[in-house]
């Protein structure tokens, strides 16, 4: 704004009304005014545009990862992928794993589905069947790092069975097995317990055996997971599964029938009373058993003792008990063998911007996937065969165990197996399944069986079948 003078002339001219034969000359008086008055003047300016401020492309990641300290290692990775592509906004967006479901179902209704979410396997069946992973994603990502350096069996659990692609990249996961007294197994002269019939003989043998009283703690208690968890190892070894190949409830067949006998009858050698992984671990801490079903997040608990409910931590009676612990992963029955666990995914999205590929790679590739799997690594065993030495380095508690049993545990994905696993199993029989799971069915079967002496194995086959075909019916309706 400029301030201007602007002269202004004033006439101020005063005159009377004079009658018109008497009029005299009137007087005019000029004043000059000096005013002065703000004008707008247009000025250009220049101002300076941040080179950043520009449209990026935004990828959200939903991690069920979402401790404070595993969000900080997520992002630290974010930040160091957007220094490399400044033109993508990585955001890592924490969930709760039991919400996946309902997050999902809730984006998809407002069309805002995120482009990558990492979820158990068990989720990606149900997903793949909604339509809402895109498999050729997938896949191309799964080329991308290298086929041949994925193990085996993580490929098969996420093939799509109708299209034959990969529904989702496997990520981690963790591993179920007997871990066992090897000094105990030498002194009673047994066999590692890995079929069933070393499984009874152990059972037989153990207790009495230097301290011990029993030769397992098995799952019992009606109330907990864990009998479901161990039980279905047990099951699958035996060929025994929820539904046949022509999609029929199967939980009164013979193989059913004769896994929830072999299970019951070890009792006979276990811990009295309802029991769950709780007083399964403490009991084997103790020296009181010789047996255990638990993952590979048992590790560091045989090292330092276990945390107790009511506060502390244990103290472990046996000296250098992890070195003196095997570990079983692999179960052989009468009709097949298998281990059992949980694998963990990243599900690429249908509709996902493509950079959501470029994200997934990065986040399992060098360095970036072995920080992931030192967050937790008895909990994240690596799916890449090329991160299995690293991985044996993460923990200070792995030097307790041998080269035997790190190997194992990596290996353990090639033969495990779950029930929702199953291939040929459609969306309505994998929520079933979960139904059977969530509704403790089987803890309950067990329970009357080997505790309550109210059912034998026939009867409990019996009223298992009736309960999932009601199950079964109510999702079909």
């Amino acid at each position: 704004m400029k301030k201007l003078s602007l002269l202004i002339t004033v006439a101020l001219l005063a005159a009377a009304l004079l009658t018109a034969c008497a009029t005299p000359e009137p007087e005019v008086i000029i004043e000059t005014v000096e005013v002065e008055v703000e004008v707008p003047v247009e000025v250009e300016v220049e101002v300076e545009v941040p080179a950043d401020a520009v449209d990026k492309t935004v990828v959200e990641f939903w991690t069920t990862d979402n401790e404070e300290g595993r969000i900080d290692v997520y992002e630290a990775i974010a930040i160091k992928f957007m220094a490399e592509h400044p033109e993508i906004d990585l955001r890592i967006i924490p969930i709760e794993e039991s919400g996946i479901a309902q997050r999902i179902a809730t984006a998809q209704a407002a069309n805002r589905l995120p482009d990558i979410v990492r979820m158990g396997i068990e989720r990606v069946s149900a997903f793949a069947a909604d339509g809402i992973l895109d498999a050729d994603a997938a896949s191309a990502v799964i080329d991308s790092i290298g086929l041949d350096d994925f193990r085996d069996g993580p490929l098969v659990m996420v093939t799509d069975p109708a299209s034959g692609k990969y529904a989702a990249v496997p990520f981690d996961g963790w591993i179920q097995a007997i871990w066992y007294r090897t000094d105990s197994f030498a002194d009673a002269g047994v066999n590692a317990p890995i079929s069933w019939d070393d499984i009874d003989a152990a059972c037989d043998a153990l207790p009495g055996t230097g301290n011990l009283l029993y030769g397992l703690t098995l799952g019992t208690d009606p109330g907990q997971n864990y009998p479901h968890q161990v039980f279905e190892q047990v099951a699958i070894s035996n060929d025994a599964w929820p539904f046949d190949a022509a999609g029929n409830v199967s939980m009164n067949t013979p193989e059913m029938i004769e896994a929830l006998a072999f299970y019951s009858e070890l009792q006979r050698c276990a811990v009295p009373g309802p029991q769950y992984w709780r007083g399964a671990r403490e009991a084997y801490e103790l020296d009181q058993s010789a047996m255990l079903f638990y993952s590979t997040y048992i590790m560091d608990d045989l090292v330092d003792g276990s945390g107790m409910e009511g506060g502390g931590s244990i103290t472990i009676a046996v000296d250098d008990l992890a070195n003196k612990t095997g570990f079983a992963a692999m179960m052989e029955g009468p009709n097949g063998s298998a281990s059992y666990g949980q694998l963990v995914t990243l599900g690429i999205m249908q509709g996902a911007v493509p950079e959501a590929q470029l994200v997934v790679e990065y986040f399992m590739t060098g360095e970036n996937y072995i920080d992931v799997l030192a967050l937790a690594p008895f909990g994240k065993v690596p799916v890449l065969e090329s991160a299995v030495a690293e991985w044996g380095t993460l923990s200070p508690y792995f030097a307790n165990y041998s080269d035997e049993t790190l190997g194992q545990i990596a290996n353990g994905f090639d033969s495990m197996q779950r029930w929702l696993f199953r291939p040929d199993y459609d969306a309505t029989q994998r929520a079933v399944v979960g139904d059977i799971e969530g509704r403790l069915l089987i803890p309950m079967a067990i329970s009357n069986i080997a505790l309550e002496g109210i059912m034998t194995p026939e009867t409990a086959a019996e009223w298992l079948q009736e309960q999932v075909e009601i199950l079964y019916a109510d999702r079909q309706e």
